[in-house]
């Protein structure tokens, strides 16, 4: 397998490998903990959980819906402050307190009639390899295990909760030959 990791700035030097990959990708499925946020969890005296998102991010997550691709969230803990984040962002599928992530996946391929190549899936934790291992685009984040590292198709150069899945989801527009209609839209006359 060859890996790519991070891009050049301009994001002109991919990897012909990987612009195959993200070109066939319809659904982009995110980890929450080390992948939306920088993995640290804060609690308050009363226990209330509260997480760190990024803005970009989100930027990054509801561009590529906007272009007819679908992000779902799958995460190994349960939080009510995840169930915000999501509806904040338009993301209406999210499982919660998942511990087999390649069962979840089997189930939305097969409700959504996909192919595995379809599927991109950021990673930064052990319990992720599963799921790398049978999608068809594989992405850990710059600060995840050295173990999933070694699992995926490309590392990120932003570390998880800081600019990596924007990272991804620009690549995957730009795959799709989109980022010229964006940047487009945000042009001023």
């Amino acid at each position: 397998m060859t890996k790519t990791t991070g891009l050049h700035q301009d994001y002109d030097v991919l990897n012909e490998q990987l612009i195959h990959k993200a070109r066939k990708i319809r659904l982009l499925i995110l980890d929450v903990d080390g992948v939306m946020t920088d993995g640290r969890i804060m609690m308050d005296d009363a226990g209330r959980e509260t997480k760190s998102f990024n803005v970009k991010d989100g930027h990054g997550i509801k561009m590529l819906m906007r272009y007819g691709i679908d992000v779902i969230l799958i995460t190994g803990r349960r939080s009510s402050v995840v169930e915000h984040r999501a509806r904040d962002l338009g993301i209406g599928e999210v499982h919660q307190g998942i511990h087999n992530k390649v069962e979840i996946l089997n189930e939305i391929l097969m409700r959504r009639l996909m192919g595995r190549e379809q599927v991109a899936f950021m990673g930064d934790d052990i319990v992720d390899i599963p799921i790398l291992k049978r999608v068809g685009f594989s992405v850990a984040v710059a600060d995840a295990t050295e173990d999933v590292k070694r699992s995926v198709d490309y590392i990120t150069v932003k570390n998880g909760g800081n600019g990596a899945v924007r990272e991804v989801c620009e690549i995957i527009l730009r795959c799709h030959d989109q980022w010229a209609d964006v940047i487009q839209k945000y042009e001023i006359s």
